[in-house]
Order: C-alpha cells, then sequence, then structure tokens
C-alpha cells in the first residue's frame, strides 16, 4: 500500500445503484479519508437516498462480523474522525424535480426492500445520535461543507460528486471565496459531450437533474456574483469516459455470486453477506440493463472515485498533477437549462473556423454587431476563432492561455477498474 497522506474528500452523492458500489470502493480506498457524506436528491428522493447509506455501512459491519479478516478491506468503514452524514438539498436550484426511480427504483437499490427485509435499517439506528461510524449532522449541507474546507488546510480536501451539483452551487452562494481559495480538487461526474445522454437522447442525468448548478459552477454568466469553481482544480468525468468502464454481469456471476440471476432475488444462505447485498440491489439494474441490449452495469460513480483516489490535490494550479495512466482535453461548452427537449444538454460548438466566427458565439448576434460597429468582414478579414473540439492536456502542466473546463480524456483502463473493484469490495482477484 503506498505511503502517499491521505486525500480527505467530501462525498457529494444520491445513492443510487452506482453511488452504492462507488461508496463501497471509497470505504475500501486507502489512498483517501471520508469526512463527510452529503446526501442528495437525485436517482430518488432525498430520503430514500439517506436511508442507503446506513444500509451500506450495515452491509459492510454484517461481513466483517462474518469474516474479520474483511477489514482489512475497507480501511476507511472505521476512521478515527467519523465521517459526517447530512442531508443535503431536496430539489434543484430551479425548474422541474426530476428523479431516475425508473432505474434505481423507488428505494435507489432497485427495489430491494421488497423481497429484503433483512437489508433495511430500522428508524431507530438511522435517527440516533450514537451512530458508531458515522456523525449525524442536522445543519444544512452547504454549512457543513464549507465548516469542513474552513477547519482544513487550503487545498487539502476533495470534494467528490456523484449527484446533482446543487449543494457545491449552495456552498459558491454563500461563501465563493472559501471554495474558490480552499478546495483542492473538485472531481465531477456528469455531462456527455460527444456521445448520447443517458437520462434524455441529449443529457447525462446529474447535469439534467440541476443545469442551473452546472451553468453557475462551470460556465457561470459574466453579470454572475462569482466566478464559478476553480477550474485548473476541476475533473469533469462525463459519459464520454465512464460508460466504457463496466462490471460484465456474466463476470460478476463468475467471480461473486453464481447464483445471481435476473429472475430470482438473491438468497443469503452460501454467500457472504456482502455478496448477498450486492446481489439483492443489482437483480433489477441487470434486468433493466438487458432490457437496452446491455448485460452490464455502467461504472460511472466509481470512475469518479476511482480519480479522485488515484489524482490528489496539487500545491500549485500551474499542474494538474495527473496520475500516471490518465490524461484531459480542455472542452468548452454551454449547458441547456431551459430547452424542452435539451435540458442538461452540453451544447458544444462543432462549427469549422469558417462557420464559427467566435467560438460559441450566436453568429447572427456578432454579425450584427458588426454591422451597427461598422465594422467591414471581408474574405480576409475574419475574426472566426477555432470551435472548441479538443486541446489536449499532458499530466505534468496546463496548457498555456487555457480555455474551457478539464475533462477526463484517459484513464488506466475499464479493465484496470474492473480489477480494482472486485479485489477491493469483494475480496477476489481476477
Amino acid at each position: 500500500m503506498s505511503t502517499r497522506k491521505k486525500t480527505p474528500v467530501i462525498i457529494d452523492t444520491d445513492p443510487g445503484v452506482d453511488d452504492t458500489v462507488a461508496i463501497l470502493m471509497a470505504l475500501a480506498s486507502p489512498e483517501i479519508e471520508i469526512l463527510a457524506f452529503v446526501v442528495s436528491f437525485g436517482n430518488t428522493d432525498l430520503e430514500a437516498s439517506y436511508h442507503n447509506i446506513f444500509k451500506i455501512y450495515q452491509a459492510v459491519g454484517r461481513e466483517i462480523e462474518y469474516d474479520p479478516s474483511a477489514a482489512a478491506r475497507f480501511p476507511n468503514y472505521t476512521q478515527a474522525v467519523k465521517p459526517i452524514i447530512v442531508k443535503g438539498p431536496e430539489g434543484p436550484l430551479s425548474g422541474e424535480q426530476h428523479s431516475a426511480k425508473y432505474f434505481h427504483g423507488r428505494d435507489g437499490l432497485g427495489n430491494a426492500y421488497e423481497h429484503h427485509p433483512d437489508l433495511d435499517v430500522p428508524a431507530s439506528v438511522r435517527e440516533a445520535d450514537d451512530n458508531p461510524h458515522l456523525q449525524i449532522s442536522r445543519k444544512p449541507a452547504y454549512e457543513v461543507t464549507l465548516d469542513l474546507l474552513r477547519d482544513r488546510a487550503p487545498r487539502e480536501i476533495a470534494y467528490i460528486v456523484l449527484g446533482p451539483m446543487t449543494n457545491l452551487a449552495l456552498m459558491m452562494r454563500a461563501d465563493a471565496e472559501c471554495v474558490q481559495e480552499r478546495v483542492g480538487r473538485v472531481v465531477v461526474m456528469g455531462g456527455a459531450l460527444d456521445v448520447p445522454g443517458n437520462a434524455t437522447p441529449v443529457a447525462e442525468f446529474n447535469w439534467y437533474a440541476d443545469p442551473y448548478a452546472v451553468h453557475e459552477l462551470l460556465t457561470p454568466s459574466p453579470d454572475a456574483t462569482h466566478s464559478g469553481l476553480p477550474i485548473s482544480r476541476t475533473l469533469i468525468l462525463p459519459l464520454d469516459i465512464t460508460t466504457p468502464h463496466e462490471i460484465p454481469f456474466p463476470a460478476y456471476t463468475e467471480h461473486i455470486d453464481p447464483t445471481f440471476a435476473p429472475d430470482q432475488p438473491s438468497k443469503s444462505e452460501g454467500k457472504t453477506p456482502l455478496r448477498h447485498f450486492a446481489s439483492a440491489f443489482l437483480r433489477r439494474t441487470r434486468e433493466v440493463m438487458k432490457s437496452f441490449g446491455k448485460d452490464a452495469m455502467e461504472l460511472h460513480d466509481i470512475t469518479a472515485v476511482w480519480a479522485a483516489a488515484q489524482n490528489p490535490p496539487t500545491e500549485t494550479d500551474a499542474v494538474m498533477g495527473l496520475a500516471d495512466g490518465w490524461n484531459v482535453y480542455w472542452r468548452t461548452f454551454a449547458i441547456e437549462r431551459t430547452g424542452e427537449y435539451t435540458r442538461g444538454m452540453c451544447v458544444v460548438d462543432r462549427r469549422d473556423e469558417a462557420m464559427a466566427y467566435t467560438s460559441g458565439k450566436n453568429r447572427a448576434k456578432l454579425q450584427e454587431a458588426l454591422i451597427d460597429a461598422d465594422a467591414k468582414h471581408g474574405e480576409l478579414e475574419s475574426t472566426a476563432s477555432p470551435a472548441p473540439v479538443m486541446a489536449d492536456s499532458t499530466p505534468e502542466e496546463l496548457p498555456e492561455g487555457y480555455e474551457g473546463v478539464p475533462v477526463i480524456a484517459r484513464t488506466p483502463g475499464p479493465q484496470a477498474l474492473l480489477k480494482l473493484l472486485f479485489a477491493r469490495v469483494w475480496g477476489v482477484e481476477i
């Protein structure tokens, strides 16, 4: 195990089946220390998502009771300082609230409660102030997370967003200077740039759930009250990079649970508690994914946790500080907030230089401005600049005069993540 100092992280999440696997991965990642879970609306409603954190901890606790050696796999299950758990936003900054219950179920875990009351956690446990593994806070979530940034050294904490970006936007509204000066890294799972969406044909779910927060944080208006996130310390993981990372269900059946099947509930007999828990909530996931023509679960949020664990904050904004195997492209886009069919869409300017005039701008309005200013725009006097396709950045330094947002373009690979996930969470080498 690396002797590198652990990265303290805040996990902003809406569990959710892939969030749940991501949190298991976080509990099993020795590179990080979990300071807090901010639980948000998103995949399901806030109360169900909050409930699921306790189910995850219960499952890991039962795994360790069943096999005490499993404690070594989960270094963050029992920390010297218990992570805070706090309820975050119940809905977006503006606009209608949407969920992904069609995929994650009403409980966020594939409606596992219908067949597995044994996996539930009583309200008395969820509401108790003396939880052995979690500090329960009843303060507003944005206040809790701002306090954590103030209490730790500047640029020490990584903030991982696995759901809507609403709480982070509320933090910026409350104290933008604190976030901009003190956060060390912001790792965001969200967006779809050059691939179809998963919530709609054009939008990834997290950004569809609150596009207003995305706009405020990544593409703020010139007249906004703050300048958005510190972009040089931000890493975006859109569907473009996360979708190829997956658990093929035949591999899960072969290596984790040979009895796993989409047509029957998991039975606890003959398997460890954590394998039973995972099979219970993955059953519906497999059923839904097979209806989409794919017998695998995509590891969107798990890839983001992996990125945060492998790429700790750096001491200076002059370098990205990415680990071997990781790389970024700088991308420019706008986020659609109000479209009837395109809410949450990343609007990328795909025009070539001759068509674009100025990257991402409205050509008609620019032409009007040129005429009003009596500006000449002949064949040899084009004011166009290249459309923002991709600008590659090395792990060592930022591109000179960089613009846009750093988007993860390369990881060590889907197979590397699958092997790491199976080993850390289930103790299986493949």
